[in-house]
């Protein structure tokens, strides 16, 4: 089944080798100033340009503990690559693509690069486990902290596991990430909701440090789709389509709502299910979209029928009227399913936190005594690359105000 295989191919030995052959190896070089869990591209390319497959790989995951994960879905375009010295010359580098095959061969040669440090006597408690809380944990267990995961789902990842597509994110190398952290002594808590299972009061009086690591997994809707039965929402759709393998059963129609790179996943996931006429209709136009230039021409490759500028205003069942921001039109579109990809927001109930669209209304990481916060709603990107970020951080300064490194 296409929604099941790997969109893009990896890099063989030769081929990974050719690409890393056209690196500049820039002294200071801008890719890795550019990547903001400073995963260090140009150390690790450079290692791969020697055949030290190993090294590279500790460049990797020293610096980032969702390597793997990051390889395949950062937006690179945004980042290192966007800053690689040889766009000046023709392209940039393939970085996501090399560091693919570089965890790849971490993976099939069974490394073991990530260690617990020597144990300070400190626990903390981490709330959520997305790519924030799982790199939080990371650091914090290299610290020598005690780490347990407080996980509302039977499964971990949040929405690496329950959102991102099998083709762009296959289940495994989540699944192998994760295991690695509990391989580092991190347990994780399923089907544990803080307010119902278990109060934060008693998480701050059994934790020295409490860490809410949660992400934008509710879905935003529009009023004019209340009560609709034909409308899905795509945190839904993508989470029932990574839980079934695929195995929907889809109308020949279907209209897609929104443009970001949600919307472009769940576009290109209908069309690797087979549905013959997949329309995607967005509020901004090209020039101004949210979604990230690879996710959007790897949707237009699938055929995808994107109209863009344009605002949902009235939705009768399964006919949807839309009206042009700019220009005097109307749109009229009849579809035997409407799914709505119009954003996300997090759910911040039984934590104690006040949210100001979305994030906390704070820059900085500690949000009460023992209380810190990491994850979407930290200020900042809303990218994995950038959820490694924030989980690094705060766990440095969760370990700057406890002291723990006093306590070996």
């Amino acid at each position: 089944m296409k929604y099941m295989k790997e969109a893009e191919p990896s890099y063989t030995l030769s081929t990974v080798m050719e690409e890393a052959a056209r690196c500049l190896l820039c002294h200071d070089a801008p890719c890795s100033k550019m990547c903001p869990a400073k995963t260090d591209p140009a150390r690790f390319i450079r290692s791969v340009r020697f055949r030290n497959f190993k090294g590279a790989a500790e460049t990797i995951r020293e610096n980032n503990a969702m390597g793997a994960i990051c390889a395949r879905v950062c937006p690179t375009e945004r980042y290192c690559e966007l800053g690689c010295t040889r766009s000046g010359i023709d392209k940039p580098i393939d970085i996501g693509g090399i560091q693919r095959f570089v965890t790849d061969f971490e993976q099939q040669a069974q490394m073991d690069i990530l260690h617990k440090g020597k144990p300070n006597g400190m626990k903390v408690a981490i709330v959520g486990s997305g790519p924030s809380g799982l790199q939080t944990a990371v650091t914090l267990l290299e610290l020598g902290y005690a780490v347990d995961i407080y996980e509302k789902n039977a499964k971990a990842g949040g929405y690496l596991t329950y959102g991102i597509p099998e083709y762009r994110l296959p289940t495994d190398i989540v699944d192998f990430e994760i295991k690695r952290i509990t391989n580092m002594g991190a347990e994780i808590k399923y089907n544990t909701t803080i307010g119902e299972d278990i109060t934060m009061a008693q998480l701050k009086q059994n934790y020295q440090a409490v860490v809410l690591a949660i992400g934008s997994r509710e879905a935003k809707s529009l009023p004019l789709f209340e009560g609709n039965p034909y409308m899905e929402t795509a945190v839904s759709f993508l989470a029932r389509a990574k839980m079934h393998h695929g195995q929907l059963e889809l109308p020949d129609n279907v209209l897609v709502i929104g443009g970001g790179d949600v919307a472009m996943d769940v576009a290109t996931t209908l069309k690797r299910l087979d549905v013959k006429h997949v329309t995607d209709v967005v509020y901004e136009e090209f020039n101004e979209f949210k979604a990230s230039q690879k996710e959007l021409l790897g949707t237009q490759a699938h055929g995808v029928t994107i109209i863009d500028g344009y605002v949902p205003t009235a939705a009768d069942g399964k006919k949807v009227t839309f009206k042009h921001r700019h220009i005097d039109s109307q749109l009229v579109i009849e579809a035997d399913k409407i799914i709505l990809a119009v954003g996300q927001k997090a759910n911040a109930a039984g934590l104690g936190l006040q949210l100001n669209h979305d994030e906390v209304p704070f820059t900085g990481y500690q949000a009460a005594p023992q209380v810190f916060v990491t994850g979407d709603i930290a200020q900042g990107d809303k990218t994995v690359v950038w959820s490694v970020k924030r989980g690094k951080e705060v766990a440095t300064e969760i370990d700057q105000v406890l002291g723990g490194n006093q306590h070996d």
